[in-house]
């Protein structure tokens, strides 16, 4: 399962907007001079994504959730999007080439065939969007952000 903290922006008959970004303390670890995603957050401007989730609790705006996303949904996603294009790309392109002798109708076929397999991801992603399955789950509610005060005394 991937995690993330998200913070509440909006709660509202038991639908709830999430906003979640970059980690603040990405970078700081070891592994940062090989790090994909920490070159990315150093090149691009900070990214904050909104999410929006049903909910029964009531939350409060500020609060503080743990969302989940399962791996194999995840990997099933990222397949879709990065995959159908390419295999539409090299299947078109290789039933052009038995037909076409031109490299640039075959080049243009395969154009024609990406274009094709990410119209087919496109249509299939707004499936899975209806699959309860593929919608992030809540994992952990933190406490409202005045629920807890913290009293020195000397």
């Amino acid at each position: 399962m991937v995690k993330e903290w998200a913070t509440v922006v909006h709660w509202h008959k038991g639908r709830v907007l999430l906003r979640y970004g970059s980690s603040a303390g990405c970078g700081s670890c070891q592994a940062r001079a090989a790090c994909g995603s920490y070159l990315l957050n150093k090149i691009g401007p900070e990214t904050v994504h909104q999410l929006e989730l049903s909910v029964k609790q009531p939350l409060v705006t500020g609060q503080k959730v743990e969302v989940g996303i399962p791996e194999n949904n995840l990997l099933l996603s990222a397949m879709l999007v990065y995959l159908t294009p390419l295999i539409g790309l090299f299947i078109v392109a290789g039933i052009a080439s038995f037909w076409l002798s031109n490299e640039f109708s075959i080049f243009c076929s395969g154009a024609i065939g990406g274009i094709v397999g990410f119209l087919l991801a496109r249509k299939v992603a707004t499936w899975w969007s209806k699959d309860k399955n593929f919608e992030p789950v809540i994992l952990q509610i933190g406490l409202p952000p005045n629920e807890l005060n913290v009293h020195f005394q000397e």
